[in-house]
């Protein structure tokens, strides 16, 4: 089975191996390079990379409307395409090309999560388990029929960091099985309950923003989903502080108040105490060697 890819980050490195693995990879499809770093160089993806180390074409189109992307999949004949992370919505000319149309690698049992955040959403929300899900493509937002699902379990110190390392790696796993029936026409097809749909949006700077009226218990979950960004912050006499690790404990005042050391009131009577923090233009150090510097005082209301 000819099989193109059409995925960027690291998410998409199992996936595109499984690609190689279950039948013949004729082409990679990637977002172009981008700069990164304060220098601004140019640095290829992570798929990109993957291809040129073994060989295999790698397209960058700029864009993917008015037949672009279509092109570049027809001229490698492919059976199937599979989508993993690719970053950009295919237009309906690019879905037809390949025979059996083109398979989405989706991180969450979907209709849950339909979006471009379904693991970093699953954590934050306090999921017990996710999964993934092999879906049919079509022109709606993650609205395809359900091929193939897989369900994980959500550890609880989980982040959206590595609950994607380990999606991506069960992506994998059932991508293989899914092609593997596809090529013996067996692959089941059901379509999704569009009621039951829920939404994990692109994240924002500002879902990190701490709002102190939540339980200790939320706040500590949309840290972790959060990790590696936006984190999860909050501003102390209008600068900024990043909460790299803190937990749940017991206390209670207002929201956004500093009780005994540098544990602050949350909503509903919890509260969270700040382990390892950020402030800004510093380094991360230990909650409490920022507490002695800043020289605040049990009272002092953060989120100010």
């Amino acid at each position: 089975m000819r099989i193109a890819f059409l995925g960027t980050p690291e998410f998409a490195l199992p996936i595109v191996e499984a690609c190689a693995r279950a039948g013949e990879l004729v082409l990679v499809v990637a977002q172009p390079d981008k700069p990164v770093g304060r220098h601004q160089e140019l640095q290829a993806p992570a798929t990109k990379r993957w291809a040129q180390q073994h060989g295999v074409r790698v397209e960058q189109p700029d864009k993917v409307k008015q037949g672009r992307l279509a092109a570049v999949l027809a001229s490698a004949r492919p059976d199937v395409a599979v989508v993993a992370a690719y970053g950009r919505i295919l237009p309906p000319d690019a879905l037809g090309v390949p025979l059996h149309g083109s398979l989405n690698v989706h991180a969450s049992l979907l209709p849950e999560l339909r979006g471009a955040a379904p693991a970093q959403w699953a954590v934050a929300r306090r999921y017990r388990e996710t999964g993934v899900t092999i879906m049919q493509m079509d022109e709606g937002l993650d609205t395809g029929d359900i091929r193939l699902q897989r369900k994980i379990a959500i550890a609880p110190d989980e982040t959206g960091e590595s609950l994607l390392v380990k999606l991506g790696h069960l992506g994998a796993d059932t991508l293989t099985e899914a092609l593997d029936l596809l090529a013996q026409g067996r692959l089941p097809r059901i379509p999704q309950d569009h009621e039951k749909a829920t939404l994990a949006p692109l994240l924002s700077r500002e879902d990190g923003r701490v709002d102190w009226s939540r339980t200790a218990a939320e706040l500590d979950a949309r840290r972790r989903g959060f990790t590696p960004w936006p984190g999860a912050w909050t501003t102390v006499d209008g600068a900024v502080l990043k909460i790299q690790s803190a937990r749940p404990v017991a206390g209670s005042g207002a929201p956004g108040e500093l009780l005994q050391g540098t544990t602050v009131a949350c909503g509903e009577g919890t509260a969270w105490e700040l382990l390892e923090v950020q402030p800004e233009g510093k380094k991360r150090m230990p909650a409490p060697a920022w507490l002695q510097g800043a020289r605040l005082k049990p009272g002092h209301r953060l989120g100010t």
